[in-house]
C-alpha cells in the first residue's frame, strides 16, 4: 500500500453483462441504492466476452481497478459464457499476481438482474478495496517525456 496523493479517487472500469450484471446497475439505479460515482460501466453482451486483454490495457490506460460481472453461473443467457469468464479470470488472476499487480485491483462477481442492492454493495466494496491500495503504479503507460499517463 503506498501513500495517496490529497483527494485522490480510485478510477475503476466495470464490464457488465447486459443481461443479468447491467440490469442490476440498472435497479440498483432506479432504487436509488447509493454507490460509488467511481465505476465506469462498459456494457458487454455476455462476461465470456470480456477479453483478458481489455482488463490489461484498462490498467495499462491508469484505471486504479477493473470489475468484471455476469449473470450467475448456469443462469447465463449464453449458455455457458460465465463458465468461461470465469476459467479466463482464474488464469489471468495468476498472471496478473506473477507480474506483481496487487491483489485486489481486478475483481469478478455475478450478479443478477433482480439484485440491484447487491450491485450497490459490489461496487461499494471493490471501490473501498482499490482506495485502500491507492493509485495504480504497475502496468502504467506513461509518457517518457512528461510523465503523464497515456
Amino acid at each position: 500500500m503506498q501513500e495517496q496523493p490529497e483527494n485522490w479517487e480510485p478510477r475503476i472500469i466495470a464490464f457488465l453483462c447486459s443481461w443479468c450484471s447491467y440490469a442490476g446497475a440498472d435497479l440498483a439505479g432506479v432504487s436509488r441504492r447509493r454507490y460509488s460515482p467511481n465505476v465506469r460501466i462498459v456494457k458487454v453482451p455476455c462476461s465470456g466476452r470480456v477479453n483478458p486483454f481489455y482488463i490489461v490495457k484498462s490498467l495499462q490506460q491508469g484505471c486504479d481497478g477493473v470489475l468484471v460481472s455476469g449473470c450467475h453461473p448456469g443462469e447465463c443467457h449464453y449458455s455457458n459464457g460465465n463458465y468461461y469468464a470465469r476459467r479466463r479470470f482464474a488464469i489471468l488472476k495468476r498472471l496478473l499476481e506473477y507480474i506483481g499487480l496487487e491483489e485486489g485491483r481486478v475483481h469478478f462477481s455475478w450478479v443478477s438482474a433482480s439484485e440491484g442492492d447487491k450491485f450497490a454493495k459490489v461496487v461499494n466494496e471493490v471501490t473501498e478495496t482499490v482506495r485502500k491500495l491507492g493509485p495504480a503504479t504497475r502496468l502504467v503507460k506513461h509518457s517518457p517525456v512528461d510523465g503523464v499517463v497515456n
